[in-house]
């Protein structure tokens, strides 16, 4: 692990980045600001590098652009009204998005200086990103410790654990959101998608879940086996804004599950998703 300056923030915080190597050279750089992902650089069929992750070059990039790259949280993706019920207590949140709160609200984790240590995890290089959320931040009830464990493996994954630590009931759902395009630029309409979801949940026009879980089969949404992201765009009713939605990754929430699989034929990169929840957001 190697690490250096990569800017300050308007307090005067130092914000570092990470850098990961694995023995075939693949390179993932990290900020401690959001654990965001900047880069991730992978061999394409021919052993050529190319960084396949949306980021910028400089602090600034990510002040001025939101959720390029952080974990989200507390809670990531939507909560409609800003507020939840639990254990019949109403809790009202920071509404980020006009009355709803996107990814943990105006100062969620993706904006937070995190703690870092390295980490050794069987032999392959990692580190341990860890911060303290207060009762009440952002409207959410009880002190949740966090920490994602990052691993760069030499079997080429990019491994993301997430654990979290809290002295009231409380409301947590983590993810990293970056933006992948395994051509290295360009769109990503050639990407081959599978999906192993065969079904989805719908959402209202302000992207909040109806409670409905609805078949792909025969829709837009079906990626159950590999077809390009371009062709099912042209079926889709939101295609000028593209797919945001979730996925509910059959058999998925219990063990580690294999949720999906990208192909960009030109350069020959796949990247395969698995996890132990019980969704996959594209």
């Amino acid at each position: 692990m190697k690490k250096k300056i990569f800017g300050k923030l308007p307090d005067g915080a130092a914000v570092e980045q990470f850098v990961l190597t694995n023995k075939h050279g693949v390179v993932c750089k990290l900020l401690n600001y959001g654990v965001t992902i900047v880069s991730l650089e992978v061999p394409d069929a021919k052993g050529q590098l190319a960084n396949v992750v949306l980021g910028f070059d400089d602090l600034e990039g990510y002040l001025q652009n939101a959720f390029f790259g952080p974990v989200c949280g507390r809670v990531a993706n939507r909560i409609g009204g800003a507020k939840f019920t639990l254990d019949g207590k109403i809790y009202k949140l920071t509404a980020n998005e006009s009355e709803n709160q996107l990814h943990g609200g105006k100062r969620g984790f993706d904006k937070v200086v995190w703690n870092v240590k390295p980490l050794a995890n069987g032999g392959n290089g990692g580190i341990e990103f860890s911060c303290l959320s207060r009762d009440g931040e952002e409207g959410y009830p009880g002190n949740l410790e966090a920490k994602v464990l990052v691993t760069l493996t030499d079997e080429n994954e990019l491994r993301f654990d997430y654990l979290a630590a809290t002295d009231k009931p409380t409301a947590v759902n983590l993810t990293s959101h970056g933006y992948f395009n395994l051509a290295g630029g360009g769109d990503i309409l050639d990407h081959e998608l599978t999906l192993a979801a065969d079904f989805y949940t719908p959402t209202d026009a302000k992207l909040i879940p109806t409670g409905e879980i609805t078949p792909v089969k025969g829709t837009a949404m079906d990626f159950i086996k590999p077809v390009t992201i371009g062709s099912q765009m042209k079926k889709f009713r939101a295609a000028a804004t593209g797919f945001d939605c979730n996925f509910v990754i059959n058999g998925g929430g219990e063990n580690l599950t294999f949720a999906a699989r990208v192909r960009e034929p030109k350069s020959g990169r796949v990247m395969e998703v698995w996890t132990t929840q019980p969704g996959v957001q594209f």
